[in-house]
């Protein structure tokens, strides 16, 4: 009898499960929600189309999947010696890179059709254009080379917003500039809050992550100087009128607790202090973004 070979020993579920988790979906969620959030921001007045709407997330979240997946291929070796990572399909097994590569290009390939046909071509463009930034000039020029990488490699993952913006309006604003910035800046003080209590894993995966070149105490001072930097960026929607005061107040409160976290960061360092700030800076976002679109109907 002929035996199945590895790539289809496992389970139909399993398998659907392995797939699914290529595409991070923790993650994946955070750019949908931001990008549905600059698509209801880019609408003056009422709310944005709902065809549109629901087109353009199932178009960025295909695609931000595919770029999750060749992440995943690219970096296996480096998952497998990683405690965060090494549960990911390919480390284990579950998938084969022939598989996870037509995922991708399947995936990727859908969401980008989707894009043109049902939103508009500049949606497609930038959607793409980001996904080549994460999947390529983030991975594998970036991550692996030089310790500025999350810095420069940020503004892949600050663009949902402005992918929803152009989604309704076809066009890209200051507006969506702006929310561009926020998470540009948001990005170092919340990956380093990551990468301090998981140095010795990224040194032992060889990658040049600032607490790996530069130390602990350089990269504490530099989550709380990110956190002033992003204090005074989530300002800006208010200075230039693009919300009111239900936002700045909400961005006075969160950017102050991020700013503690930040200077504790800097003073008393543990890893469960950097643990806590690092989840703090993903609800942190959502809140921020969660005022910004509440400000707007008001």
């Amino acid at each position: 009898m002929k035996t199945l070979s590895p790539e289809f020993a496992a389970p139909l579920g399993s398998r659907l499960r392995a797939y699914g988790a290529l595409t991070k979906p923790r993650v994946n969620m955070l750019i949908v929600f931001c990008a549905v959030i600059g698509m209801f921001l880019a609408q003056p007045q009422g709310l944005p189309p709902l065809f549109t709407v629901v087109a353009a997330t199932i178009g960025i979240a295909l695609v931000a999947g595919a770029a999750a997946a060749i992440n995943c291929l690219i970096e296996q070796k480096i998952d497998a010696v990683m405690a965060r990572t090494r549960a990911r399909p390919l480390p284990r097994g579950m998938l084969s890179q022939r598989e996870t590569l037509a995922f991708s290009f399947i995936l990727g390939g859908i969401g980008l059709m989707i894009l043109w046909h049902a939103v508009n071509p500049l949606t497609m463009w930038l959607t793409f254009a980001t996904f080549v930034g994460y999947a390529v000039v983030y991975t594998v020029l970036l991550k692996p080379n030089t310790p500025q990488n999350i810095v420069i490699g940020g503004a892949s993952g600050a663009m949902p917003p402005v992918l929803g913006w152009a989604a309704v309006t076809g066009e890209i604003s200051a507006d969506a500039c702006l929310l561009f910035l926020i998470i540009f800046a948001w990005t170092p003080p919340h990956f380093w809050a990551l990468a301090l209590y998981r140095t010795e894993e990224y040194a032992r995966a060889g990658l040049p992550m600032l607490p790996v070149t530069h130390g602990a105490e350089y990269t504490r001072l530099h989550v709380l100087l990110y956190s002033l930097v992003l204090f005074g960026v989530t300002l800006l929607p208010f200075a230039t009128r693009m919300s009111g005061w239900l936002y700045l107040a909400s961005a006075v409160v969160l950017g102050g607790i991020f700013i503690a976290y930040g200077w504790k960061i800097w003073r008393n360092y543990s890893d469960a202090l950097a643990r806590r700030a690092f989840r703090f800076s993903i609800l942190y976002l959502s809140l921020l973004f969660a005022a910004l679109l509440v400000d707007h109907y008001l």
